[in-house]
């Protein structure tokens, strides 16, 4: 009598033990999933999961799609060139800036005065209050104008055009009167960072024009962006309507997006260590009911359990969910083969 309660104790502490253990098996392997899973609906915001390819990264097998950061200093392969004044310069984007010397209209009060002055823009001398005297030209000689690099590198990645323009900092270029093209070296001098067609730069007279250039500087930025194939590009499926971040220096993603929950770390190893909970679980559950224990049964049924839980936790996402079933069959075709044996054998007998 002692005895059979004595194995029966023991049969409801490895039954309660075991229980325990795989549902601990289920619970870690769903909230490393809900981790996950949040981790990467915040991410989608942004254009989707962003993996971290740091400094001098360059493209591979299995990338194509995914947000990737990159930290470096851009290399201008093919540096932009404004034809109409030969000037070609190392930067990713290069403005030219035209100005004309104009009168404006200045308003102080009820008091009008008028002075000239630099001004980027045709100012229509008919709108004055006091047009007579004030006349300025009706165009200017030449347009402003914006030009890209041909090629940009980041590490060996192509950097797209809005990827350019995204990027910090402006410097004036120092122009150069010596590679100007004939019919404009007649008209323009170099004056500071300038090129003007004023007889006398330090006294401009009205209609007088300057142009000035303005580049992008080659620094170190952290550049998020798609990739696709040798190329990184703005995310245009992006919810946050952008799809892409240019930063100064190197920043982490998590100050880049800071409304991204910290990403799951060691998602294998917490995989792994609810498959093996579910199993220590299957193997006390087995040990309350059989007498010959079988490990590699009670892994099979860990594995099963927890690959079918996954499954269902990833419902929506074809690729996760696909493997997860995998995993499963395998250990129901593992669990079927160690089942079967025995039967097998108390048949023969």
């Amino acid at each position: 009598m002692d005895l059979r309660k004595g194995i029966s104790l023991r049969a409801l502490a490895l039954n309660v033990v075991g229980a325990l253990l795989v549902f601990a098996g289920i619970g870690l392997m769903a909230t490393t999933a809900r981790g996950l899973q949040d981790y990467r609906v915040a991410a989608s915001a942004h254009g989707g999961e962003v993996i971290d390819l740091g400094e001098n990264a360059r493209p591979e097998a299995g990338q194509h799609g995914t947000m990737a950061r990159l930290v470096g200093t851009p290399r201008v392969v093919e540096a932009p060139h404004d034809p109409d004044f030969n000037l070609r310069v190392s930067t990713p984007v290069l403005v030219r800036h035209v100005e004309m010397f104009q009168w404006r209209e200045i308003r102080v009060g009820d008091s009008v005065h008028y002075e000239l002055d630099w001004v980027d823009h045709l100012l229509d001398a008919g709108h004055f209050v006091e047009p007579k005297g004030h006349a300025n030209p009706v165009g200017f000689p030449i347009d402003g104008k914006q030009f890209d690099a041909g090629l940009v590198q980041l590490g060996g990645f192509k950097l797209d055009p809005v990827l350019l323009h995204a990027m910090p900092g402006i410097v004036q270029v120092t122009p150069d009167a010596t590679v100007l093209p004939e019919n404009l070296a007649a008209s323009f001098s170099r004056y500071q960072n300038y090129l003007v067609t004023s007889a006398h730069p330090g006294d401009p007279r009205l209609g007088d024009v300057r142009v000035s250039w303005n580049e992008v500087p080659l620094q170190q930025l952290t550049v998020v962006g798609r990739i696709d194939g040798d190329r990184l590009e703005a995310a245009a499926d992006a919810a946050d309507g952008k799809g892409y971040v240019v930063q100064l220096g190197d920043v982490p993603v998590l100050d880049i997006f800071p409304d991204l929950p910290v990403p799951p770390e060691f998602i294998w190893t917490w995989r792994i260590l609810s498959v093996l909970l579910a199993s220590l679980g299957a193997f006390a559950l087995l040990s309350a009911h059989r007498e010959q224990r079988d490990p590699l049964l009670a892994l099979s049924l860990g594995v099963l359990v927890v690959g079918v839980v996954a499954a269902v936790l990833w419902l929506g996402d074809t690729q996760a969910m696909g493997g997860w079933l995998a995993v499963s069959l395998v250990g129901l075709g593992i669990a079927v083969w160690r089942l079967r044996g025995p039967l097998l054998r108390t048949g023969r007998d």
